[in-house]
């Protein structure tokens, strides 16, 4: 990963998932953003940015770029981070949200081919506290410290960043992997980075209902993560939605206990696996410093 002020960052459109508040909110953290992308707009300029029209054109100019924050149309993400890929960037945040499925599986496969780590889609993107913005996150709510924040959620990550800062515990880093079906980077692949970063002492991360990520993430944690790790799983009082499985989807269903996605399994997963559980936000800093202590 190359996440430091001097990083080049480029911008791959201009929808409702990106604004000139961020923009500039990034550039103010010092975040290098060098150009923006949008096919029919080359040679303006929006929020104070470059604009080209292609990929290519920007790293002929800049040269080598290391990450791109994709902001187009959830039908246009697959040909966006593709372009990307074939300019050889290595790091792709996607911020907009209902990306189709199957270009997200086409997508990771080609991503796989060339080492590529993309988070999202329907992510806020990453941000060390103090050094670098790649994303949407709020950055008043985070301090520099030692905490790292691994979370499915949005909003979510933003409170438990709070939380910790307000007790004066600082964070590393802090990404959110995106809530769409399917995602980029998982929890295991971040609980590794996290687990091998110099800078992070102890691990926080943030689940909710649905699919079963956090399950295998709690065994992955009691089997391969050395650092202390605190979980906070929202939903606990969510009602268990009565669905209409369709014969398409029996596949996913067919051998799975009854309460397979809940936010009971969940817990009960790191239960199993030791992981203290908060039950709510506020307690996450409680727990984190009788880990660190133990």
């Amino acid at each position: 990963m190359n996440l430091t002020p001097e990083s080049k960052v480029i911008i791959q459109g201009f929808s409702e998932f990106i604004s000139a508040t961020h923009i500039a909110q990034m550039k103010a953290y010092g975040t290098n953003i060098v150009a923006g992308v949008a096919p029919g707009r080359g040679g303006q300029e929006i929020y104070g940015l470059p604009v080209f029209d292609l990929v290519e054109e920007v790293a002929e100019k800049f040269g080598v770029i290391d990450t791109t924050i994709i902001c187009v149309h959830p039908y246009q993400v697959l040909d966006a981070a593709l372009e990307a890929i074939a300019s050889d960037i290595s790091q792709i945040i996607i911020i907009s949200a209902g990306v189709p499925p199957l270009d997200m599986v086409q997508l990771l496969r080609k991503a796989e081919d060339y080492e590529t780590l993309v988070v999202g889609p329907n992510s806020p993107g990453i941000i060390v506290p103090g050094k670098i913005l790649l994303g949407t996150h709020p950055s008043e709510f985070y301090t520099p410290g030692s905490v790292g924040i691994v979370s499915r959620s949005s909003t979510l990550t933003y409170e438990v960043a709070w939380e910790l800062t307000k007790a004066g515990l600082g964070q590393s880093i802090s990404v959110s992997i995106g809530s769409d079906a399917i995602v980029g980077s998982s929890f295991l692949q971040w609980l590794q980075i996290l687990d091998e970063d110099d800078t992070t002492e102890a691990i926080v991360l943030v689940g909710q209902p649905g699919g079963g990520s956090e399950e295998t993430a709690a065994r992955y944690i009691a089997e391969a993560i050395d650092k202390p790790v605190v979980a906070y799983i929202a939903g606990r009082e969510a009602p268990p939605r009565n669905t209409w499985r369709q014969t398409g989807t029996l596949v996913t269903v067919v051998g799975r206990p009854p309460n397979f996605g809940t936010a009971q399994s969940k817990i009960a997963a790191f239960e199993a696996a030791e992981v203290p559980v908060a039950e709510r936000p506020s307690l996450i800093p409680e727990l984190l410093k009788k880990s660190i202590s133990l």
